[in-house]
């Protein structure tokens, strides 16, 4: 699953004609993933399976953060994040967004859809980090994937 997800960022990355774009298809790629996910998958490999955990912490921490921080420093040379911006918080402000949502104590499965949980956190990341040049854009991107949806 690591090895699947790492390809698909990497794919992302070299297709995406700016970082908005990125983050707006890392975002895709999460929903459509969270299908196969059982909400309680963390806690199991933390609890249950400590070399695993051990993996997914590794990958966390080598790939997933060092993607985000490159993004943003990308997008703030680029006009779409703010320049204020800590690139390595906001990396891990994500990285810790995307967990939480896999708490059950948090976003009980009984009482939250997973994707729609997702999609409010990441429109508050991107709208939280982006320039009006960003939030014009990834509201571009937005209303292309609400009007396919229509079709």
């Amino acid at each position: 699953h690591i090895e699947r997800e790492r390809q698909e960022f990497e794919v992302i990355n070299r297709s995406s004609e700016n970082e908005i774009e990125e983050l707006y298809k890392v975002s895709k790629c999460l929903r459509r993933n969270m299908n196969e996910v059982n909400p309680t998958l963390l806690y199991d490999l933390k609890r249950y399976y400590p070399n695993s955990w051990k993996h997914w912490q590794d990958f966390k921490e080598e790939f997933v953060f060092v993607y985000i921080v490159k993004n943003m420093k990308n997008g703030i040379k680029a006009g779409y994040f703010r320049i204020d911006l800590d690139p390595q918080v906001m990396a891990i402000l994500r990285v810790l967004e995307v967990e939480m949502l896999f708490d059950i104590d948090t976003f009980p499965e009984s009482q939250f859809d997973y994707r729609h949980v997702q999609l409010q956190l990441f429109d508050h990341f991107v709208f939280g980090i982006a320039t009006d040049k960003g939030r014009k854009l990834y509201q571009q991107y937005l209303e292309t994937e609400k009007n396919e949806a229509i079709v």
